[in-house]
């Protein structure tokens, strides 16, 4: 059974967890597909948490940008893309099309066989940024989110740990 469902929200506001449980309701085992990278202390420790959550049932991949070949290469079992933000972020500081690659992205969940669960970040609900860097990147992320929640069939927007259904 194929089934895409984003799950957005705030930060810490408990999106990785239930992505986690709602992944692992389809069977396991299950691809863990991480878009984070290490560049420093404090992202370490974030993944290392993330790490240590996740149990045997999990099998991860560790892949910054091409999603569309990990999704492809990992089909056929529930899989987690955890997060979609910071996979735009590679795309955009890496100098790719992020544009194209959301396109790409949004066509192979439509070509998969098994669930896919995809975290993003909501980040249109602050303040304006200060610098021209960061409006760009959080008017892409409200834009790819909105790409990935149009082909989505759920969205669930978490808040303080609690899913709340969108779509």
């Amino acid at each position: 059974m194929s089934q895409t469902i984003l799950i957005t929200g705030g930060v810490r506001s408990g999106k990785s967890a239930i992505a986690e449980g709602r992944t692992l309701g389809f069977g396991t085992p299950a691809v863990y597909i991480a878009t984070a990278q290490a560049f420093d202390g404090e992202m370490e420790t974030r993944i290392a948490a993330h790490q240590a959550r996740r149990g045997a049932e999990w099998r991860t991949v560790q892949e910054p940008l091409d999603l569309v070949g990990a999704l492809t290469a990992t089909d056929g079992v529930p899989r987690l893309v955890d997060c979609l933000t910071l996979w735009l972020t590679n795309q955009m500081l890496g100098g790719h099309d992020w544009q194209a690659a959301g396109r790409d992205l949004c066509a192979a969940l439509a070509r998969q066989s098994a669930p896919v669960v995809l975290v993003t970040n909501e980040v249109g609900l602050g303040i304006v940024p200060e610098n021209r860097l960061a409006r760009e990147f959080r008017d892409a992320a409200g834009l790819l989110n909105q790409w990935v929640a149009a082909v989505a069939d759920e969205v669930i927007f978490a808040v303080a740990g609690l899913p709340m259904k969108v779509k």
